[in-house]
């Protein structure tokens, strides 16, 4: 049976070797990291069928110089863990979302579309001396409940944690950023900490639709967790509950900067009053970026889009900046929604602030050594 390309997806070579071929031109069995449910793959025009844990190539076209492999992060890519500068996992969970399902499918989708990125700024600079291993992702089963997957994500990252490396995490809808700070405090629990949250919406709901665990209650989560609230910025702002309101008049020392305030500012004016609150006095921040901080027109491909949003101009700017002055020591991807994307941009935006943001990062730790 011949699939065609439509069904083709998610392998990753990063578990195990690429595919081969022998000397008689037929590719060998080898062996593959699944990314997401589907069971098959593209390899370079030839469809890809995965039989548990192998991968066999259907229709392979039989000369050695076609069967070249569409690799995830390109150039950046490395296997070896230990070497990596950078570490990516995947959290394709979507179940927490009030409206607007599908970020569970931006891991996937990101890493398809990394094959085409190349490793350069967009200032020019060819990214050197930098690489990034994909850790693959964490998948919800079926028999787990929402906490129960939270505490298993929170155990895998305290993992990527421990390796001392800079980690990448890509939702997923926002509520994924709940286990990954916990485990982001709890390694960092002897450090001044704080929070940078770029997004459209506070997050600071205390239980919505019944859910202690929503997207809408990620910050607060993060409070129950060990961060001050004077050290979460709530960034670009233009949506409210009525009880996140009530909570910020409650805690006047919570950090909040609203779309608003930003229409008429530089992004060197939103860097310095980013840069005030969060003073040489921390030792790590958590990044984290719902893509709907963008305004629609520069990322409908999100659950919950709200108009008036950041251009993306803006938010390339502001990022580069504090990841090339703060001590940035993880990044989070959240709310890209494929399903609702008009020719991928959104996730395109997404991977172009990542590759931006672990550039500056990088260049960040290298003037320290």
């Amino acid at each position: 049976m011949i699939y065609k390309k439509g069904d083709c997806g998610y392998f990753s070579t990063i578990q195990g070797k690429r595919p081969k071929l022998s000397s008689d031109g037929k590719v060998e069995k080898t062996r593959f990291f699944r990314m997401k449910e589907s069971p098959f793959f593209l390899f370079s025009g030839a469809y890809c069928k995965s039989q548990g844990n192998n991968a066999t190539i259907v229709n392979a076209k039989r000369k050695r110089k076609t069967m070249s492999v569409k690799e995830i992060w390109r150039e950046l890519n490395t296997d070896n863990i230990e070497s990596a500068d950078v570490i990516i996992m995947g959290v394709p969970f979507d179940e927490n979302v009030s409206c607007g399902k599908g970020a569970a499918q931006a891991p996937a989708k990101m890493r398809e579309l990394s094959a085409y990125l190349p490793p350069v700024t967009e200032d020019g600079k060819i990214i050197k001396g930098l690489t990034v291993c994909d850790f693959g992702d964490v998948e919800k089963s079926l028999h787990e409940n929402v906490p129960e997957y939270f505490n298993r994500v929170c155990a895998k990252a305290r993992k990527v944690f421990d390796l001392n490396k800079f980690p990448v995490f890509l939702g997923g809808d926002h509520s994924v950023s709940i286990p990954l700070r916990r485990a982001f405090a709890r390694h960092y629990s002897d450090k001044k900490i704080g929070i940078i949250h770029f997004d459209a919406h506070a997050d600071i709901c205390d239980v919505y639709d019944d859910n202690k665990f929503s997207h809408a209650n990620v910050n607060r989560r993060s409070i129950d967790d060990g961060f001050a609230p004077e050290n979460i910025l709530a960034f670009g702002i233009r949506s409210f509950e009525i009880q996140e309101l009530e909570f910020y008049a409650q805690h006047p020392e919570s950090h909040l900067i609203t779309a608003p305030q930003l229409a008429e500012k530089s992004a060197a004016h939103a860097v310095a009053m980013i840069c005030k609150i969060f003073d040489a006095s921390f030792d790590a921040i958590y990044l984290s970026i719902d893509i709907d901080c963008l305004d629609p027109s520069a990322a409908p491909g999100t659950g919950t889009p709200e108009a008036g949003g950041l251009t993306s101009r803006f938010v390339l700017d502001v990022v580069k900046a504090i990841c090339a002055r703060l001590p940035i020591r993880a990044l989070d991807l959240v709310e890209v929604s494929p399903p609702h994307d008009v020719n991928d941009i959104t996730s395109w935006a997404a991977l172009k602030i990542m590759l931006e943001a672990i550039y500056y990062v990088n260049q960040k730790k290298e003037s320290h050594r």
